[in-house]
């Protein structure tokens, strides 16, 4: 396992369609989801997708609590490895909530949402995932895989008045 760098904002990688991955079960597949996890730690991340670490593939890995939905808590969160992921509007209301991203170091914007959203893809061993996600777990799932389609949050914001360095806080979280 090693910490790879994080690519900004800005870098072609980040701006395109990831690949589908052929194979949930490929050993390079795993060293590079240990990769990611590591690299997510080291950077006090709740998720990653695969090409912030230049990989463009379709893979994302996240923390979000599955029982309390509004929980910003890792304490219970399974880390999560969801392979060519699919994600599914199932309520179209909207709310607007903070995010901050790995590729943009130091900031944070208001980013409107659905609120739910069920999301379908493979684990590592090829197994089916098919979850509904609500409140802060579909923000989360939306965010990572909005990177598998070339999208950063400040592409999503209504109002981009409201993105905005951590040191000017007091933000909520």
């Amino acid at each position: 396992m090693s910490i790879r760098p994080i690519l900004r904002m800005g870098h072609p990688v980040l701006a395109r369609v990831a690949d589908p991955v052929p194979d949930p079960r490929a050993p390079d597949i795993r060293a590079l989801v240990d990769d990611m996890g590591e690299t997510m730690r080291a950077a006090g991340g709740r998720g990653i997708a695969a090409p912030q670490v230049g990989v463009p593939l379709r893979l994302v890995i996240f923390h979000a609590p599955l029982e309390d939905e509004e929980s910003r808590s890792l304490d219970g969160a399974p880390l999560t490895v969801l392979v060519n992921p699919v994600v599914e509007v199932v309520d179209p209301a909207m709310t607007t909530d903070w995010e901050g991203c790995l590729s943009l170091p130091g900031l944070k914007g208001a980013v409107p949402r659905p609120v739910a959203v069920r999301y379908r893809g493979l684990d590592l061993d090829g197994q089916p995932i098919d979850r509904v996600a609500r409140g802060f777990h579909a923000r989360v799932v939306q965010h990572e895989c909005d990177h598998l389609d070339g999208i950063l949050y400040p592409q999503r914001m209504a109002d981009l008045s409201t993105l905005a360095y951590l040191e000017n806080e007091p933000f909520e979280d």
